[in-house]
């Protein structure tokens, strides 16, 4: 039913990889302050609201 292909959807060539820049970019995406824990951050909060209305502008946002 479902056949899964590993490939990009654009062909990129690397003519100079940086290892500095992809260890920063990396770090803004699943580090302590990435958008990962933003992500979990918002979803743990949620669950302690109150207010329907601010619940679901929190979930709006983690979405």
């Amino acid at each position: 039913m479902w056949t899964y292909n590993k490939v990009l959807q654009y062909p990129i060539k690397i003519k100079c990889p940086n290892p500095k820049l992809a260890k920063f970019i990396i770090s803004q995406y699943g580090g302590p302050d990435g958008e990962l824990a933003a992500s979990l951050r918002y979803l743990s909060q949620r669950f302690g609201m109150p207010d329907q209305k601010a619940k679901a502008i929190l979930n709006d946002i983690r979405n």
